[in-house]
């Protein structure tokens, strides 16, 4: 039975002594949030993770969800108890603004949270997810009268939310969508159409679904230029607020997946639901980003959180199979043989997830930390900044953090050898979930696609140059500390291949487009690769602060070992990033479709 303990303990260092969030007392929620106050929020979500998310996890992956006759979506034992925990605590409203029935603190706070209870159960957590994300959309698109009629009563948990985008003919282009939406007259439209891959269209978890769909309405351009973005409930809502006759979506049929059992994707069937207009007529993508970009970083946090139940289970068994002796002599002459743990190759592949757990880890929170500021500071140059930051890196922790996390739960699943491939150790179910983080809220391709092509040159590459200067500034400022040379040496020589990958597309790219495309995954990775070892610079800057403090010498002792395991084994592979985009597109495009 595979078991999960929420990183509670590392969390509350990256946010107290690496990332200092006290630091933004001066910022609406930050005040609220003391010390006490985020250990105490942290440690009553870390044990609503390992003990209610936690041991439904095996057991919601077997079951799986079942549609019923009347087109009604049974979830597996269990998680609607669990749900309604969830929604009991305040979760769903961590971060949304007290005026909706939220608590205001942080979104750093939240994005915790997220990994925690994606690592526990992540079809489970997928539920209260996208409600979160369709209550963003509808805080900042909005009108006040669907705010006021939705928002309460999905902050509460009483309503989900979902986001219904693609269609059996569109996935990525979502211009060539023929969902139509037709007015009333009444302020309300018609919306006629088939969305495939719903996460969470039907289930029995909250009373209410609350589906935003894009949609083109009648005589709308075509191409992306035409979506608008209406807001369909399962249920219509009565004028008091109470819930009123069944509206006409339906879920047509659950797919049947690799993974994520317990979350119903639905075929979502709308034969003339009736919906309002969310923000202004053929804006909807604009509207419907908010969403997707709130998505794509909690997708990363999925693929960080799978990376992380991993490894935890894989070192558990690693420290209790016996298998070998170890080369410079039996380890446990009293047993059989030694643990595995003592191989160099299994302390390779066990390093190798940590040290990415942990820098990913520092990534998202910062991310998070970046986005609370652009969304609250009142320094407009302070949010510019942030909100350059937050671009740039979405595409990074989207696509970087589930690439490597797939990865890093198939390395842990090669730890227990056979049993891996054995679907009660959990091991085979860590990796069918991970794979679907790499696949939704667009293809990590497409991610890597979009920074190359639109976050790298936004205001004229500002995002990337102030990074740059930001890791070129640490470097410069810590290169002369000696304990601090591990950890910085090795950062210059990866930024330098950053930038000489940057000149090398801006000089070859704009000529020879597919220059761009050939080499938009390699300088994601080279990206994603440089940001982990500016997380492990700072990192050991602050463990090494601890450890003058005489404070927790242990715990920080084994961070500056992962941390130079990270600089000497994982960071120079940003050279291999290198030479792949300078090789350009020539090979990559040479053979006609038909050699293939």
């Amino acid at each position: 039975m595979p078991s999960y303990r929420a990183p509670v303990e590392d969390t509350l260092f990256l946010l107290n002594d690496v990332l200092a969030i006290h630091r933004y007392d001066n910022l609406p929620g930050f005040s609220d949030a003391s010390a006490d106050v985020v250990e105490a929020v942290l440690n009553e979500g870390g044990k609503l993770a390992a003990e209610i998310f936690s041991p439904l996890n095996l057991s919601g992956d077997q079951e799986g969800c079942t549609r019923r006759e009347d087109g009604s979506v049974a979830t597996p034992k269990g998680f609607k108890a669990a749900y309604d925990a969830y929604a009991a605590g305040g979760w769903m409203g961590l971060s949304v603004p007290e005026e909706f029935g939220g608590q205001g603190l942080p979104h750093v706070l939240n994005t915790a949270m997220q990994e925690f209870v994606s690592g526990a159960n992540l079809a489970l957590g997928m539920y209260p997810g996208l409600t979160q994300g369709a209550v963003a959309a509808l805080l900042v698109h909005g009108s006040d009268e669907q705010k006021k009629t939705y928002l309460p009563k999905m902050v509460e948990g009483a309503w989900t939310g979902t986001m219904n985008l693609t269609e059996p003919h569109c996935g990525t282009d979502l211009g060539l969508l023929k969902t139509k939406a037709v007015p009333n007259g009444d302020g309300s439209y018609s919306l006629t159409g088939t969305k495939i891959f719903i996460s969470a269209g039907e289930h029995d978890l909250s009373e209410n679904i609350v589906h935003l769909v894009i949609a083109r309405i009648e005589g709308a351009p075509m191409g992306t230029k035409g979506i608008s973005l209406f807001v369909v409930p399962k249920f219509l809502v009565n004028a008091d607020g109470s819930l009123g006759e069944r509206n006409a979506v339906s879920c047509g049929s659950l797919e049947h997946k690799m993974g994520i059992h317990g979350n119903a994707t639905c075929v979502m069937n709308y034969d003339g639901a009736r919906g309002w207009l969310v923000g202004e007529e053929n804006r909807g993508l604009a509207a419907m980003f908010v969403m997707m970009n709130e998505a794509r970083l909690a997708v990363g946090v999925q693929g960080l959180g799978q990376s992380e139940v991993a490894y935890q289970n894989a070192v558990a068994y690693a420290r209790e199979r016996l298998q070998g002796r170890a080369l410079t002599g039996a380890k446990a002459p009293e047993k059989a043989a030694d643990p595995i743990i003592v191989h160099p190759d299994v302390r390779r592949t066990l390093m190798q997830i940590r040290a990415f757990n942990e820098a990913g880890r520092a990534l998202i929170l910062w991310t998070a930390l970046n986005s609370d500021i652009a969304h609250r500071s009142q320094d407009a140059g302070e949010r510019q900044a942030a909100d350059d930051m937050l671009g740039l890196m979405t595409p990074v922790v989207k696509g970087v953090l589930t690439d490597r996390g797939f990865a890093n739960a198939v390395e842990a699943q090669q730890m227990f050898g056979g049993h891996g491939y054995v679907e009660e150790w959990g091991m085979s179910q860590f990796v069918r979930d991970a794979r679907i983080a790499m696949i939704y809220e667009g293809a990590n391709g497409i991610q890597a696609m979009d920074l190359i092509g639109r976050k790298l040159p936004k205001d004229g590459g500002r995002a990337m140059m102030t990074f740059l200067t930001e890791v070129q500034t640490f470097i410069k400022d810590h290169g002369e500390d000696e304990a601090m040379k591990p950890f910085v040496a090795p950062l210059q020589p990866a930024l330098n291949d950053l930038q000489g990958a940057v000149m090398w597309l801006m000089q070859n790219a704009f000529a020879k487009p597919d220059n761009a495309g050939a080499g938009a995954t390699d300088l994601m990775h080279l990206l994603g690769t440089v940001v982990l070892g500016y997380m492990w610079g700072r990192i050991a800057k602050a463990a090494l602060a601890r450890k003058a403090e005489g404070s927790d010498v242990e715990r920080m002792d084994a961070k500056l070992v992962l941390g130079r395991f990270y600089m000497e084994r994982m960071l120079p592979e940003t050279s291999l990033r290198l030479a792949r985009i300078k090789a350009g597109a020539e090979t990559t495009m040479a053979l006609p479709a038909e050699a293939f």
